[in-house]
């Protein structure tokens, strides 16, 4: 079991204290696309982690190094050929599996120099962005804020579209935090009513 959060630290970042949750205290975290590093600073101050980012926008690598925190210049897309198998206890993917191309192989990636992954993304089967679809108009959204002519996203898809690609990826899903626009949990209808997923898995072998 992991230690609890405090309420104050909650309400600050919750999408940061949703995944802190799945965090044992001390363990060794890489952080895949961090953007600043604001999620392992949030990690190390929460859960005394020892942790890694990996980036490429040089703007972000400057913001990481102010913060304080451990950074490799690398693109994802490139694989994760610099590090060993079972080198980290979790490898995280926060909001930015949307914006990869080769999104099965990144998984199989944090499943094979991760004990366990943990990836969160918005849910495209919101029930907002399906009536946008519907008047004929692509979403934007509080999760989905791009017009479609200057997304960054290339990839979005529903909890249900994960679930099966964790099938293909020979992942087992540890557990699946569903959210809305509040942060609140969704329990009811997660695909039609949540905005955001977290989701928390392994590999089956």
């Amino acid at each position: 079991m992991t230690d609890t959060i405090a309420p104050s630290t909650i309400a600050l970042r919750p999408d940061f204290a949703a995944i802190a949750e799945w965090i044992n205290p001390g363990a060794k975290i890489l952080d895949l696309g961090c953007g600043d590093g604001s999620l392992l600073r949030y990690l190390r101050d929460t859960r005394n982690v020892f942790g890694y980012g990996v980036e490429i926008d040089d703007d972000n690598l400057l913001s990481c190094f102010r913060n304080g925190i451990n950074v490799i210049h690398n693109d994802l897309e490139a694989g994760l050929s610099s590090f060993a198998s079972d080198s980290f206890d979790y490898v995280i993917l926060s909001q930015t599996l949307q914006a990869v191309r080769n999104t099965e192989g990144i998984i199989q990636e944090m499943l094979r120099v991760g004990k366990e992954g943990i990836i969160s993304f918005p849910n495209f089967g919101h029930w907002k962005n399906r009536m946008q679809v519907v008047s004929g108009r692509m979403p934007v959204s509080e999760t989905l804020p791009y017009n479609w002519y200057d997304t960054p996203n290339i990839h979005l898809c529903t909890l249900g579209d994960f679930e099966v690609l964790c099938q293909q990826c020979n992942a087992r899903i540890l557990e699946r935090s569903v959210m809305n626009k509040h942060y609140r949990p969704v329990n009811f209808l997660p695909n039609l009513r949540g905005m955001l997923a977290f989701y928390r898995f392994e590999s089956r072998d």
